[in-house]
C-alpha cells in the first residue's frame, strides 16, 4: 500500500514542473518565476529535517498523513493567491508539506522488511516514484491546456488520496511505541558516526553531479547544436533504464559489500558526466547518459538500504532525513553552482564532475565498518 500511495502522488505531482509557466502566464519575469520556485526546494530542505523528527517521535503513518493533507491544503491555497509574496511563502510551504513524508516512508520501510531484503524493496519503492514521474507529466500537459488550475486540484487531490490511504491502510510502527531518547542524541549519534559522516559528504557531491542532468548536461546538449527533443530523449533514457534495470540489478547488489557498491555508483555518475567533455553526438551523449544511469542504479537503492541497516531503530527516520538534506543541498547548489562554471570553462567542469565522483567513492570507502546491531 505504501508503494501504491507513494505512486498515486507522485503521478499527480503536477505543480512544480509547470510553476514556472504558470508564473509567467500570471505576467510574472522569468527572474521572478525561477526565484520563486527555488523556494520550493528551500521548504524540502526543511522537510528533510521535520520529517525525521516527526516520523520518530509521533509515528511513520502520521506523519505521511500529516505531510499528505497539509499539501493538500497549501496547494488550493495557493491556486488561490494573489500577490506575489503570498504566492513565494505558500511554494516555500508547499516544498516543506509536500517532502515531509519522505524519512517517514523510507524508515516505515525499513521498519517492515529485514536488512537482508531491503534493497530490493527500495528499488521497488523507487520504481513506483520513478512511473509515477514518468506518467504524471503527461497527464499535467493535458490539464494545463486546459486550464492551470486543474493542475493545482489534481496535485491537490492525489496528496489527499495518499493521505487517506495512510490513516487506512498503514502501519504506525511495527515495534511498539518509540524508544525514549535523550534531548539532542540524534544529532550527537549522527555527527559520532564517522563512517556515515563521510557517506553524507559523498551524497552531496554525487548528488551535485547527478543534478546536472537538469541543468549543464541541457546546456551542452544546447550547445553541441541540438534541440530541446533531442535533450528530452537523452534524459527519457535515463528514465528507461531505470525502470527496467534497477529492479533486477538489485538482485545481485544487495548480496554485496553495500560501500563497494556505493562507491562504484559514484565513479559511474562522475565518469559519466566526466565523459560529456568529449561527447558531441548523440551517440555519444546517449552512452554517457548510460553510464550516470548505471550509477544511479547501483547507488540509489543500496544507499537507502544502507543508511536504514545502520541506523539505530529509534532514529531511523532521522538518518533518512540527514541522507535526504544531503540532496536538498545538492539540487540547490548543482544548478547554481554548476551553470556558473560550465559558463566560465565547460570542458573543465566536466573534468570537475569526473573528479568529484572519485572523491565521493573514496569518502565512502574510507574507514573501517563498525559492529553494529541487526535492525
Amino acid at each position: 500500500m505504501l508503494y501504491l500511495g507513494t505512486f498515486v502522488n507522485r503521478f499527480g505531482s503536477f505543480v512544480l514542473p509547470f510553476l514556472v509557466l504558470y508564473l509567467i502566464r500570471r505576467g510574472y519575469t522569468v527572474v521572478q518565476a525561477g526565484a520563486v520556485v527555488s523556494l520550493y526546494g528551500v521548504g524540502s530542505l526543511l522537510a528533510s529535517v521535520v520529517g525525521g523528527y516527526l516520523a520518530d517521535r509521533i509515528g511513520r503513518r502520521t506523519a505521511i498523513a500529516i505531510s499528505m493533507f497539509t499539501s493538500a491544503a497549501i496547494l488550493v491555497a495557493l491556486s488561490q493567491a494573489q500577490q506575489l509574496s503570498a504566492i513565494a511563502v505558500l511554494t516555500a510551504l508547499a516544498g516543506l508539506t509536500a517532502e515531509l513524508y519522505r524519512p517517514a516512508s523510507s524508515a516505515l520501510l525499513a521498519d517492515l522488511v529485514p536488512a537482508g531484503r531491503r534493497v530490493t524493496a527500495f528499488a521497488l519503492y523507487r520504481l513506483a516514484i520513478n512511473a509515477g514521474f514518468a506518467m504524471g507529466p503527461a497527464a499535467a500537459g493535458f490539464l494545463a491546456d486546459r486550464s492551470f488550475l486543474w493542475l493545482f486540484w489534481g496535485d491537490a487531490l492525489t496528496s489527499a488520496v495518499f493521505g487517506v490511504l495512510a490513516v487506512i491502510a498503514l502501519p504506525e510502527r511495527p515495534h511498539g511505541k518509540p524508544v525514549v531518547e535523550v534531548r539532542g542524541e540524534a544529532v550527537r549519534a549522527i555527527f559520532h558516526d564517522r563512517i556515515f559522516v563521510r557517506f553524507l559528504a559523498a551524497s552531496i557531491l554525487v548528488g551535485f553531479v547527478y543534478v546536472q542532468s537538469t541543468s549543464t548536461f541541457a546546456l551542452h546538449v544546447r550547445d553541441s547544436g541540438f534541440s530541446n527533443a533531442i535533450y528530452g530523449a537523452l534524459v527519457s533514457v535515463n528514465g528507461l533504464m531505470v525502470i527496467l534495470l534497477e529492479l533486477p540489478v538489485t538482485t545481485v547488489t544487495q548480496r554485496l559489500w553495500a560501500r563497494g557498491v556505493i562507491a562504484s555508483g559514484g565513479l559511474f555518475v562522475g565518469v559519466g558526466f566526466g565523459l560529456t567533455a568529449l561527447a558531441h553526438t548523440v551517440p555519444a551523449l546517449a552512452l554517457t547518459v548510460v553510464v550516470w544511469t548505471v550509477g544511479e542504479i547501483l547507488t540509489a537503492p543500496v544507499s537507502s538500504a544502507y543508511v536504514a541497516d545502520i541506523a539505530p531503530p529509534h532514529l531511523r527516520a532521522r538518518y533518512q532525513g540527514a541522507w535526504g538534506l544531503t540532496w536538498g543541498l545538492a539540487a540547490i547548489l548543482g544548478p547554481l553552482v554548476g551553470t556558473r562554471l560550465y559558463a566560465w570553462n565547460a570542458s573543465g567542469f566536466w573534468l570537475l564532475c569526473a573528479s568529484l565522483g572519485v572523491l565521493a567513492a573514496g569518502l565512502v570507502l574510507v574507514g573501517r565498518e563498525p559492529v553494529r546491531p541487526v535492525a
